[in-house]
């Protein structure tokens, strides 16, 4: 089955009622502690902990995401690079690269458990005092949203375009020249999607009253999220006294 990229996972649970906001400080609170304490004893925390919520989640096991075989060789070289400097450098790298991972997880996790509609509202909520420096909290928050709303329907249209490339005859010398540049041929047709896209969405949003409609949904936490919040908080302090007693 195909990997469910930056959709919600339409599961009831305890982790998709919590408010975007509250994930969205979850996982800032999460980053910070391993930028600052990036030992293998607390990303080790950091991960039994994102393990425990992706149970609680309920998300099936095809919402994992199957890298393809490039990426793990493209890890692999960086490896290669790094073992003749020293054991040291080889860990360094291996720490840098689990604590991205971490934090494609936890991004992953906001994703399948989140509805892409209470994205900008929750963003206009926790940028409210940022307003009052003129800055374009709305604006930027309406910004995230729609393009987290548009990378999966790109993707789909790529998948798309690639399926109807290799169904196209090649009995001609116009497809065989194109087929000299598969790259920049799926790169042209996917601008071209693209701009179709984002016209048709605009008119959308227009039509229904503007971009401020996407910031205008009531979204405010509650008592689940105070003790989601709580939780987090609690695995952060743990992970500071870990990381600080080593």
């Amino acid at each position: 089955m195909s990997t469910v990229l930056l959709r919600e996972v339409p599961v009831d649970s305890v982790v998709h009622r919590l408010w975007a906001g509250t994930k969205m400080i979850a996982a800032f609170g999460i980053s910070l502690l391993l930028m600052f304490l990036p030992m293998w004893p607390v990303l080790g925390l950091v991960i039994a902990f994102l393990v425990v919520i992706w149970l609680a989640a309920r998300l099936p096991i095809r919402t994992v995401p199957r890298l393809p075989w490039w990426f793990w060789g493209l890890v692999a070289v960086g490896a290669l690079i790094n073992a003749p400097i020293g054991t040291k450098a080889l860990l360094g790298y291996a720490q840098v690269f689990v604590f991205g991972m971490v934090l494609v997880a936890a991004s992953f996790l906001i994703a399948y458990t989140t509805p892409m509609g209470e994205v900008a509202p929750a963003l206009a909520k926790l940028g409210a005092p940022l307003r009052k420096l003129g800055l374009p909290v709305d604006e930027w928050a309406v910004v995230v949203a729609l393009t987290l709303r548009g990378l999966p329907l790109l993707l789909d249209e790529i998948r798309v375009l690639r399926a109807a490339r290799k169904l196209r005859p090649k009995d001609n010398l116009l497809h065989r020249a194109a087929d000299q540049n598969p790259l920049i041929d799926i790169l042209t047709a996917c601008m071209a999607v693209a701009s179709r896209r984002a016209g048709e969405l605009g008119e959308a949003i227009t039509a229904r009253g503007g971009t401020g409609m996407l910031t205008a949904h009531p979204s405010k936490p509650g008592r689940d999220d105070a003790v989601a919040l709580l939780i987090v908080g609690v695995v952060c302090a743990g992970g500071v006294v870990l990381g600080t007693a080593l």
